[in-house]
């Protein structure tokens, strides 16, 4: 019997096209750094996002929106997420194309005003009575199930809770004793029940609980064992989008049948209305303030006319988050009409908008580009030659042609027992896979076979 070789495969996590982007890469004075938060070039764009993120935490944006232009693979997107990132970490952001409306479930009006909900957070703020310690004990009692008297359903749990100044024994009946069975919850969690509701929330694992094996790679988050009382009213901060809150009060609005709920596929307006009204009251309370989001909208001419006039209209609205739009497009025709405007955007629309192009990068920029695409996110080891390769190619072809021959390359590197990738693997992966060029190239060579 031949002996059998084991070998250790490496894995590698693909990770997002934009996540190694933290932010808008400016100084103090609100310039824009050369290389810096995971952005490269466009100094001036970056720079004008810097001043609507300051207009933003002025909330002095309403009734205006953004317009991205420029040619393909300069950086729109990654400018929008950048602005999400400035903005704040609870800060909702969607991002959609403009090809996205067009459904045969939901209206177009219904899809964009989605997304202009889930765009737009409210930060919650109550205060509750809650138990709120670390888990000494916990039993759970079981009982027969009356329909199948061989299986056994949880009845009621005896839970000891404490804090470093109490100790409180608490028996919870079945609803939140099914809560912390599914949670897996056990001895040295930090939880809090609340007292009204019944919800278990937990916070982590508790830091030095001498009950409690610890260990050096820990998946549950160590926090602090609580101090004061067991039983106390407790300041909770909850962020939810507008969006949620409709699907909430939609649900328990819903008919009841044998078979169970019945959802509709489009949100009532009434439901909108109740919610924006409820929404208004914790405002004027100081119980709740509105987050302003961000939505992006990118292939913004592939809306058509009728979306164009809903999103006017939505930035004039009390509750309306960030309306970012982005566009490769010159002088096109506004979808559903003849008629030919800049960007294929209505001028009543673009007069709304704070536009801010962005221009192709120079061989400096595509360097620096390509190298943070090759390090943070693919992982991917080049030689000095590879990378100047690479540098021609996107100068000659594109930016993302570019990119997107950092993947063969390294498997082919691979399959030459490489830890590198050298030039040699970027010409032959650029061999098998053409650009845009060499394929227009290919089907004029070849034109007469092709179908027509």
């Amino acid at each position: 019997m031949p002996e059998i070789k084991v070998e250790t495969i490496r894995r590698r996590a693909r990770i997002s096209t934009h996540s190694h982007i933290r932010g808008l890469g400016l100084d103090e004075k609100g310039r824009a750094l050369p290389v810096a938060d995971g952005l490269v070039g466009q100094r001036e764009a970056r720079e004008a996002a810097g001043i609507i993120v300051q207009i933003i935490k002025s909330g002095r944006m309403s009734g205006r929106g953004i317009l991205f232009v420029g040619p393909p693979g300069t950086g729109k997107t990654a400018l929008a997420i950048a602005i999400a990132r400035e903005l704040g970490e609870d800060t909702p952001f969607v991002i959609m194309s403009g090809s996205e409306i067009y459904s045969s479930e939901k209206k177009k009006t219904e899809i964009l005003m989605e997304a202009l909900r889930r765009s737009l957070g409210v930060r919650i703020r109550e205060r509750r009575l809650v138990y709120e310690g670390v888990v000494k004990d916990v039993k759970v009692k079981r009982v027969r199930h009356p329909m199948a008297p061989y299986l056994t359903i949880p009845r009621e749990a005896r839970i000891v809770l404490a804090t470093k100044d109490e100790e409180v024994p608490l028996t919870v009946g079945e609803e939140i004793t099914e809560q912390i069975i599914e949670m897996g919850i056990r001895r040295g969690d930090v939880i809090w029940i609340d007292a009204e509701t019944g919800r278990v929330f937990r916070e982590g694992k508790a830091k030095d609980f001498a009950e409690v094996k610890t260990y050096d790679v820990e998946t549950k988050r160590l926090v602090e064992i609580p101090r004061g009382p067991v039983k106390k009213e407790k300041e909770i901060v909850r962020t939810l989008t507008l969006h949620e809150l409709d699907t909430i009060v939609a649900s328990q609005r819903a008919l009841i049948s044998f078979f169970g709920f019945a959802f509709e596929k489009e949100i009532p307006p009434e439901v909108r209305k109740e919610v924006d009204e409820t929404v208004r009251k914790w405002i004027e309370s100081n119980k709740g303030e509105i987050v302003p989001g961000v939505l992006f909208i990118d292939d913004a001419h592939m809306l058509d006319i009728e979306a164009f006039s809903f999103l006017t209209g939505a930035m004039e609205s009390e509750f309306s988050p960030l309306i970012i739009l982005a566009t490769n497009r010159g002088m096109a025709k506004i979808r559903g009409t003849d008629i030919e405007s800049p960007h294929g955007i209505p001028l009543d629309l673009l007069d709304r908008l704070l536009i801010i192009p962005t221009r192709p990068y120079t061989p400096e920029e595509m360097r620096e580009i390509i190298k943070i695409r090759a390090e943070e996110e693919e992982d991917i080891k080049l030689t000095d030659e590879a990378l100047e390769e690479l540098v021609r190619l996107a100068t000659e072809t594109s930016l993302r042609y570019a990119v997107q021959l950092l993947e063969p390359a390294y498997i082919i590197a691979g399959e030459n027992g490489k830890e590198q990738v050298g030039v040699e693997e970027v010409r032959r992966a650029r061999q098998l896979f053409i650009d845009l060029t060499a394929s227009v190239k290919y089907l004029k060579e070849f034109e007469s076979k092709f179908l027509k």
